[in-house]
């Protein structure tokens, strides 16, 4: 059995007073820039407000969307750029920034090449909603990829001895001249400056700020999160004092499938409803295609009125989805020998529940889901006990609005033009996602344009 890693991060007492580049925000979009920064001869460095590190990344579940890669092929799925293009496109009502687009479709399979290149296998795939075939890349384990990548680059970032500390709040960036050069921090309540020839923000989105979420979305007082407590949408304050432009930053996505019976709101990754899950009312009747955008789904189980909804599987589609062990070891998962059994226990009409399964059984067999127009995610049925429910309604879980970036990841001001020195991804950036993120889009995010990040940097300082 593989050791256990634990990373520590460095002492403050180490924090010297240059670096090339400041990485701010440890999620996978900072550890990814960092890594790639100094493979380039770069001394980057990475600081981190909370006192754990990975940021939203580490609640990924589903995986890493790309085209054209080998794994695909492996699996025998052809794909094409051209696709993943146009469905993420359309997934966004077609308000994408295209210039992001084109780069971020075009460089999926050369992300997954070199995390592979970094022994950070995603070899394994499935399918998330609005896409139209199996493009989520994923440890063949099946752990849930966020905990399993941040833990990998973390391995990278050890190796390669790049410092890294927590604890530490950006507060301000700072100029000379023309080109941002030094920021502003404050630790353990004392305030101190930090030079650099460049920055890179991967601080992440404003999900778990209810101010600016209500300010920009007011509609969405009182939802719940699934995010990290650390995602105020810091950076983009920060890069908005220096000028920079902010776009999309009403568009912010619900995820419709969250455990909220609990303290704690849980994510329930869309890997279950790619692997076969159904979704049913209270009454136990089936009522939408699961793998819709996420906005669809969403409205149609708001539409209900009925507090949420039901996730129905089986055995078969929980061995192929590891995050369901954790759903059950903490209490999210009600389980049945029979559908009938599981209906008592849930309140359902029995005949209903036997009927929407045994519905979706036939659809399955014949590729033909005549009541819910669903043609991905159909290759399990739910016939193998005992049978599993999860109790679940839409929450806040994605920012898609952020600040301004070209396709270089350079950040640009309200005239378009470029802040000399600072650079951005992740879900910090505004544009790419258009009005709707496609499930597995965040995490091939935090990588293309980590790498991205990293590059440009290291071209804008030789």
């Amino acid at each position: 059995m593989a050791e256990k890693f634990t990373f520590t991060p460095t002492d403050i007492s180490a924090l010297k007073d240059h670096y090339d580049v400041i990485v701010i925000g440890s999620g996978g979009a900072g550890l990814t820039a960092a890594i790639q920064a100094h493979e380039l001869g770069l001394k980057p460095v990475i600081l981190e407000k909370m006192d754990k590190i990975g940021g939203n990344t580490t609640r990924a579940s589903s995986g890493m969307n790309a085209a054209e890669t080998l794994v695909q092929l492996k699996h025998g799925v052809v794909d094409s750029f051209e696709d993943f293009y146009a469905e993420t496109y359309k997934g966004g009502g077609e308000k994408n920034n295209t210039e992001l687009l084109k780069f971020f479709a075009e460089h999926g399979a050369l992300a997954i090449d070199w995390l592979a290149d970094h022994d950070i296998h995603l070899d394994d795939i499935t399918i998330t909603g609005g896409m139209s075939v199996m493009r989520t890349h994923r440890p063949s384990s099946l752990a849930p990829i966020g905990g399993f990548l941040v833990t990998e680059l973390l391995k990278q970032v050890a190796k390669a001895g790049i410092p890294l500390f927590t604890g530490v709040k950006v507060t301000e960036l700072v100029k000379d001249g023309d080109k941002v050069d030094a920021v502003k921090l404050e630790i353990d309540g004392k305030t101190s400056d930090l030079k650099a020839d460049a920055v890179i923000l991967a601080t992440g989105g404003f999900g778990a700020n209810q101010d600016l979420l209500t300010k920009f979305r007011p509609g969405l007082k009182g939802y719940k999160t699934t995010n990290q407590p650390g995602a105020t949408g810091d950076g983009i304050n920060l890069a908005h004092a220096l000028g920079a432009k902010l776009v999309d930053m009403d568009q912010v996505q619900v995820h419709p499938t969250v455990q909220q019976d609990t303290p704690h709101a849980y994510l329930i990754g869309e890997a279950v409803r790619g692997e076969g899950a159904i979704l049913v009312n209270k009454h136990g009747d089936r009522f939408t295609n699961e793998l819709d955008t996420r906005k669809n789904v969403t409205a149609a189980i708001d539409g209900l009125n009925e507090g949420g909804a039901y996730l129905i599987f089986d055995q078969g589609i929980r061995d192929r989805v590891k995050a369901v062990e954790f759903y059950d070891h903490i209490g999210l998962v009600t389980t049945g020998q029979t559908t009938d059994e599981l209906a008592d226990q849930l309140g359902f009409d029995k005949s209903a529940l036997s009927n929407a399964v045994s519905t979706w059984n036939k659809a399955v067999a014949d590729k033909n889901d005549a009541e819910c127009g669903r043609t991905t995610g159909m290759d399990r049925d739910i016939a193998h006990a005992p049978f599993f429910a999860i109790h679940i309604a839409p929450a806040v879980h994605y920012t898609m609005g952020g600040i301004a970036i070209n396709h270089n990841t350079q950040v640009l001001d309200e005239n378009d033009n470029v802040i000399i020195g600072l650079f951005a991804a992740g879900e910090i950036v505004g544009g790419l996602h258009g009005n709707n993120r496609i499930g597995g889009n965040s995490i091939a995010e935090t990588v293309i344009f980590g790498r991205q990040a990293g590059q440009q940097v290291y071209k804008y300082l030789k």
